[in-house]
């Protein structure tokens, strides 16, 4: 525990939604909600007005929709996120050297690491430079939270929202605590919370006052005292640069259940094939393949075979996810499927580029001879964990929905995708209709830059304007396949910045490292 507040921890606001609300001028002050559009979609992030409707992240759809039926609906887009996000890094690491990311919008950064900061006076003025720097460099708002600990700062940025800066004191984090529900604390969610207020504990105080023995004895050692320590406040935890992430994976949930065999094959080949593009974008290999299998009554079932040795090859890990398949009965129809990659490192074993040509081969022999091929088989496990520090996991976004239906309403589409072809992650097919996806970047020879406002019937309904538009902009309906209607990248979300993303500006950066410059 440090004697000055110098963790700082940074949120965005809202991130995806703000980020739609900066880049598209008539949805600004409007309900807007993120996610998957498809009958199965979950809410990504919802902007705060549409939060006052009860509409809030991981929440079906279809429920956000009876709840804000006026809303506006879109898909995701990844790639202005990440590159917005990696405007807000920067800007971070010109703090410390020491940051932290959590996931696109959250970070911790050590201060002091930094020379940023060294009492709870300077640790506010590098807070406030921040938000300002931030605004001005993305046009969206932050919250920041300063204390002494990671614990407190990120539960003093929960209490800034939306655009604040709360700073708490070292010393103070016990009567901050106490009256709080034991849901505030990390590693404390619905289950442990159940167990705890079933032994009559609903406050951080009272987990204090339980003593560590209690705790221990009703959730084990390891968690019992180090749940027992953040209730008194103390978290010695460090702010570490660089996380490995422990997995690669990535995952589809399908609007209808797929019963053909055939097809769910076709799928799992199709996710393994995406798995090792982002395992090779990382520069990572992998020795264990993970398959994921959520069946039509929600039992989720996965398999896992372990390599050799690392491989980044996708003909052994298509193969490998195949072999797992066969262990899996999908009688009655799969509504999820997913492939991942474990056991990281940082180089390939050589001899596994052959490895496919040879396990085949032995599956020729033993087919020939009468033997039955063997497979690796694990045993029914639990859903892959999704933590933001640990799996590298791709969002499900429902594959093979339909087009979008109009702002509010529509089909779900490849997040970073142009037009929606109609099985994700595959071309469209000669002489079939262009679907486009609600929210998707859009350009037309005539009218330039838009974004697609809803599609269906064989016409597209496109809203003309850009981030810096004075007024929303006008709305045009064209036929779906207009050959000048075209997919088009993201704009940066301030004018003026002639590289995506962008630097800090240069009033902004003229005093160099160290912290942020003042405005």
């Amino acid at each position: 525990m440090r004697s000055a507040p110098t963790i700082l921890h940074l949120d965005m606001d809202a991130f995806f939604a703000a980020a739609e609300q900066a880049a598209k001028p008539s949805l600004r002050g409007k309900p807007v909600v993120v996610g998957g559009l498809g009958p199965r979609g979950v809410v990504a992030t919802a902007s705060y007005e549409a939060r006052r409707f009860g509409v809030h992240s991981a929440m079906p759809m279809a429920q956000a929709r009876r709840l804000a039926p006026n809303a506006a609906y879109l898909v995701p887009r990844f790639s202005l996120y990440r590159a917005v996000s990696e405007q807000v890094m920067e800007l971070l690491r010109r703090l410390s050297p020491l940051v932290e990311p959590l996931s696109l919008d959250e970070a911790f950064v050590d201060l002091e690491a930094g020379g940023s900061a060294r009492d709870a006076a300077t640790a506010r003025e590098a807070g406030e430079r921040l938000r300002a720097d931030i605004r001005a460099v993305t046009g969206l708002t932050g919250s920041v939270g300063l204390a002494g600990s990671k614990m407190i700062a990120k539960i003093a940025s929960e209490e800034a929202k939306p655009d604040g800066l709360v700073l708490i004191e070292p010393g103070t984090e016990r009567e901050l605590l106490g009256p709080k529900s034991v849901r505030i604390l990390p590693g404390v969610g619905p289950a442990t919370g159940e167990h705890l207020r079933r032994a009559g504990m609903t406050t951080v105080a009272d987990l204090a006052g339980a003593g560590e023995d209690e705790l221990v004895r009703l959730l084990g050692k390891a968690h019992g005292e180090s749940l027992y320590r953040m209730a008194r406040g103390y978290d010695d935890r460090p702010v570490v640069a660089e996380r490995d992430a422990k997995s690669v994976s990535v995952e589809d949930t399908f609007d209808v259940d797929l019963h053909d065999r055939l097809r769910v094959r076709i799928e799992v080949e199709r996710l393994a094939e995406r798995c090792v593009q982002r395992l090779r974008g990382a520069g990572r290999s992998g020795r264990t393949v993970v398959l994921k299998v959520r069946r039509y009554d929600f039992s989720t079932l996965t398999r896992s075979e372990t390599l050799r040795g690392p491989t980044d090859d996708p003909v052994v890990v298509r193969e490998a996810a195949a072999r797992l398949l066969e262990a899996v009965d999908t009688t009655g129809g799969v509504r999820l499927l997913g492939v991942g990659v474990t056991g990281l490192a940082d180089y390939t074993q050589e001899d596994l580029f052959a490895q496919a040509a040879a396990e085949r081969a032995a599956a020729e022999a033993a087919e020939a001879s009468g033997a039955e091929p063997g497979g690796a088989h694990g045993g029914d496990g639990a859903e892959v964990e999704r933590s933001r520090g640990g799996a590298a996991v791709v969002p499900a976004v429902p594959a093979g929905a339909g087009a979008a239906g109009g702002t509010g309403a529509g089909g779900a589409g490849a997040p970073d995708g142009p037009a929606v072809a109609a099985a994700a992650g595959r071309g469209e097919p000669e002489g079939e209709e262009r679907r486009w996806a609600a929210g998707q970047d859009v350009r037309h020879a005539e009218y330039g830059a838009g974004w697609v406002q809803g599609s269906g019937l064989g016409r597209v309904t496109v809203r003309f304007e850009e981030p810096w538009s004075a007024a929303p902009g006008r709305v045009r309906t064209f036929r779906a396949d207009d050959p000048e209607l075209e997919p088009s990248d993201p704009l940066p979300l301030v004018a003026g910045q002639s590289s995506w993303p962008a630097s800090l500006p240069k009033s902004r950066s003229e005093d160099g490292g160290g912290g942020s410059a003042r405005p």
